[in-house]
């Protein structure tokens, strides 16, 4: 049957068709069913008693046990291979104890990194807290004036409280001169540079023009005209000054060197007025700084005299004139003081603590500035146009008769 079935089947091409050899008469997948299992196997039924059917089931017969092969040798090969892909969860967690023991015990990156140098640092410091064109604010304290509650609160207040000046506090830069003031700093403030001078103490209260106050204020001197050597506009505010507008749109155009007054006689290029370098606005050029070079080493020439009061000198020096440097004098209208405060406060920008000794004594009348500020800003804004409002100080540092005028025939000194 087996023979007549290949010569006959449609799935065997003629060329296949040769004599049957003895050996393929032996049972296989091709060779016939028996009569039992025509009659007994289930696959019978289901596949049907043709060839086709005959072909299939014979050649389906061997899949149980090469299965059972295959997994026989699956077992054999989990048995001898001892490890696992995913460990039990304790051995996971010791593992990864191990892993952040392991990274733990290195050493921080930056700690192979050489410390950052007091150069390198003001570089960067300038670099967070400058404008766009390169103007950045400053004051500079020591812990005296830094503490809570004392001038430093009431000069950030100020900016809080003035008109559009908040946003310049991202530009305010706060130079300290020892490590608590620093510390102070770092806690109410965003950028803070600690100048160190070596060998120099400036902690603590510095009595106006001590040995000790000159060294602080000369020395404040030279880091400024570092700032301009590294290509950076100022504006360096005491931290006794209170901010009521932004000063910048106030300034002159063509102005290298604007310095605010005790006493203001009307026109900002007379030599006459009286300059306090507790405010000052500089751009930074060649002139400008080969005017805060000379102005530095005039020190020699005028032992134990402040710098401001050095400044009242060297205005009318010819060297000056022939550097070019343009000096302006910033009126009192808008940058008041204690001396001569501004009268207007729709026009005020800032106003100066000057003409006051005493750390008390100032607090007392900044506090009543402040207080004097927030009424006027409580009023409508048509009320505060048509206002004359005016301030309550000074009170605890009020000037006798006749300051000026004394000062004047001191020769400025």
């Amino acid at each position: 049957m087996c023979e007549s079935f290949l010569e006959s089947s449609p799935f065997f091409p003629a060329i296949n068709r040769s004599p049957v050899l003895p050996w393929r008469k032996t049972r296989s997948c091709l060779s016939a069913p028996s009569a039992a299992m025509k009659s007994s196997s289930p696959a019978a039924s289901v596949f049907g008693s043709n060839p086709a059917d005959a072909i299939t089931r014979r050649c389906i017969a061997p899949l149980p046990f090469l299965m059972v092969v295959g997994l026989s040798l699956i077992l054999l090969y989990r048995a001898t291979t001892p490890a696992m892909p995913f460990p039990p969860s304790s051995l996971r967690v010791d593992q990864a104890r191990t892993v952040v023991a392991a990274v733990s015990s290195e050493p921080p990156p930056s700690s192979s990194l050489p410390p950052e140098g007091q150069d390198e640092r003001l570089g960067r410091v300038l670099r967070e807290a400058a404008t766009e064109d390169k103007t950045v604010i400053l004051t500079s304290l020591n812990s005296f004036w830094s503490a809570p509650g004392s001038v430093l609160d009431l000069f950030l207040e100020s900016f809080r409280v003035g008109d559009g000046t908040r946003e310049l506090l991202n530009h305010l830069v706060i130079v300290t001169v020892d490590d608590r003031a620093y510390e102070r700093c770092l806690a109410v403030h965003r950028h803070c540079f600690d100048l160190k001078t070596e060998g120099v103490d400036f902690s603590g209260e510095k009595v106006f023009n001590t040995p000790e106050y000159l060294d602080m204020m000369w020395a404040r001197l030279d880091f400024l005209r570092l700032v301009l050597e590294k290509g950076y506009n100022f504006i360096f505010s005491d931290v006794d000054v209170m901010w009521f507008r932004n000063p910048l749109p106030y300034f002159y155009a063509d102005g290298d060197f604007q310095i605010s007054c005790d006493n203001f006689l009307g026109d900002p290029t007379n030599l006459k007025n009286w300059p306090n370098n507790g405010f000052n606005y500089v751009k930074s050029n060649n002139r400008s700084i080969e005017f805060y070079k000379y102005w530095y080493s005039s020190r020699a020439r005028f032992p134990g005299v402040h710098e401001q009061n050095v400044l009242n000198i060297i205005k009318y020096d010819p060297y000056v004139r022939r550097m070019g440097v343009s000096i302006k004098f910033l009126s009192t209208e808008r940058f008041g003081g204690f001396c001569e405060p501004s009268r207007d406060l729709n026009k005020v920008c800032t106003m100066h603590a000057n003409c006051c000794i005493g750390l008390g004594k100032k607090i007392d009348d900044l506090r009543a500035m402040l207080d004097d500020w927030r009424k006027f800003m409580s009023l409508p804004q048509d009320a505060q146009m048509k206002s004359r409002f005016s301030w309550s100080i000074p009170q605890s540092c009020r000037l006798p008769p006749g300051f000026f005028s004394n000062k004047e025939h001191k020769h400025h000194l």
